[in-house]
């Protein structure tokens, strides 16, 4: 029965992101992105992470995580604002700090491919005899080279067609995924068997470990690159909304996750989520692999290209976009085979919090070319401070 309801809401919500009137307002058009961004790659490990290690105050840390991830987030639009309103005429010392944050934006872009596809080989072998971390590796190695060689040589544009059915996709399969959860939790709480678990890392630990996990809730930055599409306001207004939306989504997630499950029992894995989601309905794990693959391999060709691009762009074409391809694939690769999924995704929130770092810097400058000191500047000054602490404490899960 709860299968059968899983898969309904599933093809429901899918409905209702593909009815014409929604799927071409601008301002969810413009939302869809960031929005995709943020709930992708971090719904599939970022439950099994918090439960083990935070237990009953895992829904609290994700309010911490999206807090911050919102924080980091209004630097940026304040920056979206300020090239507007300047018409694109700034300082030299804010254009050398947003040099500066592009080319970190497009080293960490290298290493989000390398932690999108490796979630993929994971995910793929995860309900196959194949199901090991050597054959994870390799089945992520070849698709690193089917995109090298797609970007290579006809380009990415075929591929990235993919975005709008694949974040359908994944958002009605996050739905339908929700719902099940739901149900899960409710029945637990009419059996009076709800899971009340301490949490199994503390103080400083606790604290390295969530600034190790700010890449989970990072994507919120690609609203400041559809400057060609829409205005400023509307990227701002999609910004925060995505922010809002995915915040909502990922708090009831995490309730909802957070009690069922006691971390004792939980084998921690970057596909454990499959294993849990197993218990709740044995269709969830399937829907779960398409939404992984789907998501994962669309998400690792927009970051190919945005960072190939970025490369070309910012050495005005000494190095060009087919290099850059060629040298995320290989520092790719080196990644997939010397670390962990978990250790990945450490290295790849140090590099976005050194990107929002940056922009916090930049918009401290900003406002202090407006008006002067004021709390603004305090503020966007501590972010950028912030975020080099993450840069330096973070840690990954062990």
């Amino acid at each position: 029965m709860l299968n059968y309801l899983i898969v309904l809401v599933t093809i429901a919500a899918g409905a209702v992101l593909l009815y014409p009137k929604l799927a071409k307002a601008i301002l969810w058009r413009a939302t869809i992105t960031p929005l995709a961004s943020i709930i992708g790659s971090g719904f599939l490990v970022l439950g099994p992470i918090l439960i083990s290690s935070f237990g009953q105050h895992a829904p609290l840390v994700m309010i911490v995580l999206c807090v911050v991830a919102y924080l980091f987030g209004s630097t940026i639009r304040f920056n979206i604002a300020r090239l507007e309103e300047c018409s694109g005429v700034r300082s030299s010392h804010e254009d050398r700090l947003e040099t500066a944050s592009s080319w970190v934006l497009a080293f960490a872009y290298i290493i989000s491919v390398a932690y999108y596809l490796n979630l993929l080989g994971a995910f793929a072998v995860s309900l196959t005899p194949l199901n090991d971390a050597f054959s994870a590796q390799l089945l992520t190695s070849a698709v690193f080279v089917v995109i090298l060689v797609v970007g290579w040589t006809k380009g990415f544009q075929a591929l990235e067609h993919m975005e709008q059915i694949t974040v359908t996709i994944k958002l009605a399969i996050i739905a339908g995924l929700l719902f099940g959860l739901g149900w899960f939790f409710i029945d637990k709480a009419a059996a009076h068997e709800l899971v009340i678990e301490p949490a199994t890392v503390s103080g400083w630990q606790a604290v390295a470990l969530i600034a190790g996990l700010l890449v989970t809730v990072q994507g919120f930055e690609t609203s400041r690159y559809l400057g060609d599409e829409y205005q400023a306001q509307t990227r701002i207004q999609s910004m925060r909304l995505a922010q809002w939306t995915s915040t909502a989504i990922y708090i009831v997630y995490i309730v909802f996750l957070s009690y069922v499950f006691a971390p004792e029992n939980l084998q921690l894995s970057e596909t454990a989520i499959i294993d849990l989601m197993a218990i709740v309905a044995p269709v969830l794990p399937l829907l779960l692999i398409v939404a992984a693959i789907s998501a994962q391999f669309s998400a690792a060709v927009a970051d190919t290209g945005g960072s190939g691009g970025l490369i070309a762009e910012l050495t005005k074409g000494r190095i060009s976009p087919r290099a850059g391809y060629g040298a995320l694939v290989g520092i790719g690769l080196i990644l997939t085979w010397a670390m962990s999924v978990f250790e990945i995704i450490s290295y790849a929130s140090r590099a976005f919090a050194f990107y929002y770092a940056l922009q916090a810097f930049i918009a401290a400058k900003g406002s202090w070319s407006q008006s002067g000191w004021s709390f603004k500047v305090s503020g966007f000054a501590t972010l950028g401070i912030l975020g080099l602490a993450i840069i330096v404490f973070g840690t990954p899960v062990e």
